[in-house]
């Protein structure tokens, strides 16, 4: 959809990980970004400021996704909307349910109802990988397992790996965007909420809806405070101050771990791909990897190897052993390519994150800024 004309792209949630990553991306590409962001405290800190690595050359309106009327208001003159704008983390949805159902379900719909007044060229809706719950799975013979969920009694006794129905050992697949969904938390349900009202609204009243499935974005300005979106944040931060990095289970789930600027790209190719429209696609670097791997890098680029990962063998409520992405469809689709490779992602992160702590032990801790003091250790 780019033209000579710069269409104006609304970023919901653009202040946010992803979305001021998203603002430089098509900044730098000719396009016009407003963004609507409630600048919420636990992001933004109790002042509500936008963070000093946003482009300021975006348009910020400071808003609620559930508000229609800063809706209408944001989506004045817009040619494309990316909705980011969510609660994310799967283990606190689980307790604090209104408020994911209220922010993902309930704004989404509020932004789909306020688009039937202000048609777009194109939506494109930032889901998660959430939604499969476990990935695909076979067995030793070939027979493929779309919906596997693990049994808490079993991962209880430390029986991390799933098992086919009959109990049988089954093997972790490249999990793709024909695999049946199996949300496991509420956080899930809500951005499958999010697939399925943009998919069904944008059909019925012609507004071109692309699907984007995130895998585990990581990169710079990644929040700490969230271990869902900023748990290899908080792996960096805790080596980088001489704490070993803790694992769940026995360390060795598979993820699919991808750089922001993949990501943002990835956004960008959805607006411009003609044959997006109406697709669903896995955005990830398409390449499994522990979470000992991750371990085992970060501590080697930050020199603490002798800072072992702490195997903490138990399990939590809405977790899941592997997930990674087969991302054929969209380099068929989008012209997508992973262009960060892991190791160079991590030394990125590494980088940012020492900074960062090198800048907080500058200020007394009684004159920091809200938000300024999150390392986890």
């Amino acid at each position: 959809m780019h033209t000579d004309t710069s269409p104006t792209v609304l970023i919901t949630g653009g202040a946010g990980f992803i979305g001021s990553h998203l603002a430089t991306e098509l900044l730098q590409h000719g396009y016009q970004v407003r963004i609507l962001d409630n600048l919420m405290p636990q992001v933004h800190g109790s002042e509500r400021r936008l963070p000093d690595h946003l482009d300021r050359r975006a348009e910020v309106v400071v808003g609620d996704i559930r508000d229609p009327h800063q809706i209408k208001e944001a989506l004045d003159g817009v040619d494309a909307v990316v909705h980011l704008a969510a609660v994310v983390g799967d283990r606190s949805s689980m307790y604090q349910i209104e408020k994911y159902m209220s922010v993902n379900t309930a704004g989404t719909a509020v932004l789909l109802e306020a688009l039937l007044d202000h048609p777009v060229e194109r939506l494109i809706v930032a889901s998660s990988s959430a939604v499969y719950g476990e990935g695909l799975y076979c067995s030793y013979n070939g027979t493929v397992y779309p919906k596997i969920r693990r049994s808490p009694e079993e991962t209880a006794r430390g029986g991390w790996e799933p098992r086919s129905p009959d109990g049988e050992v089954i093997y972790p697949l490249p999990t793709p965007e024909t695999k049946e969904v199996s949300p496991l938390s509420v956080y899930a349900l809500s951005k499958y909420d999010q697939e399925e009202m943009c998919r069904l609204i944008g059909e019925s009243y012609g507004i071109p809806t692309t699907i984007l499935r995130l895998f585990s974005v990581y990169g710079p300005h990644q929040g700490y405070a969230n271990p869902y979106s900023g748990v290899l944040t908080e792996y960096a931060s805790r080596l980088l101050q001489g704490f070993p990095i803790r694992l769940f289970e026995d360390g060795y789930q598979q993820r699919d771990f991808v750089s922001v600027y993949d990501a943002a790209r990835a956004f960008r190719l959805a607006l411009e791909s003609p044959g997006a429209a109406g697709g669903t696609f896995n955005i990830a670097s398409g390449r499994p990897c522990t979470f000992r791997t991750v371990a085992d890098l970060l501590a080697t680029m930050a020199g603490r190897q002798e800072l072992a990962p702490e195997i903490l063998g138990v399990s939590r409520i809405g977790d899941i052993r592997h997930c990674f992405a087969d991302i054929s469809r969209a380099r068929e689709v989008l012209g997508y390519e992973p262009e960060v490779p892991l190791e160079a992602g991590l030394l990125d992160l590494l980088t940012w994150v020492e900074a960062g702590i090198a800048e907080r032990r500058k200020v007394p801790a009684a004159i920091r800024a809200p938000g300024s003091s999150r390392l986890r250790v």
